[in-house]
């Protein structure tokens, strides 16, 4: 699989909430990152929107999949817009960076959240898991009024 086909499937799992599919692309020892400030070099010296572990990940779901989640209730329905794709190749994994735009549709109300995308992807074979990704919001320092998707 190429890198830009890796990152559409991503998205669409995303969409479909298809989200125990999603987790299994994060290698163990995954870290996923939005952080609060521009241009912010530490996700634990400085207060971020999300950073979690593989294990977050893992709550973060079966809290969206619970029956009484109703902060997430009902489900936003996404579309996630992947552009810009730049790969930069390395021995052990591969750096890429992209655009996303976001359409949420959550409780008649729709969002458009836009950011700035890294991955660092691992080589499995002939496809690809993600190591690390870190969701850079243009929004970030603004009022985000509950985030209840995954970007």
């Amino acid at each position: 699989m190429k890198v830009d086909e890796f990152l559409y499937h991503e998205a669409r799992l995303l969409d479909e909430e298809r989200l125990e599919e999603w987790l299994e692309l994060f290698t163990e020892d995954a870290t996923y990152w939005v952080p609060l400030e521009h241009d912010q070099a530490d996700p634990v010296e400085t207060s971020s929107i999300i950073h979690d572990d593989k294990t977050l990940l893992e709550l973060r779901v079966k809290q969206a999949r619970h029956p009484r989640a109703h902060a997430r209730t009902p489900l936003a329905r996404t579309v996630h817009q992947v552009g810009n794709i730049v790969v930069a190749d390395s021995s052990s994994e591969v750096l890429v960076s992209s655009t996303l735009v976001l359409v949420e549709f959550r409780a008649e109300k729709q969002k458009i959240w836009g950011g700035l995308v890294e991955h660092r992807l691992r080589r499995e074979g002939k496809d690809f898991r993600i190591a690390h990704k870190r969701v850079d919001l243009v929004n970030s320092e603004g009022e985000l009024d509950g985030i209840a998707i995954l970007f």
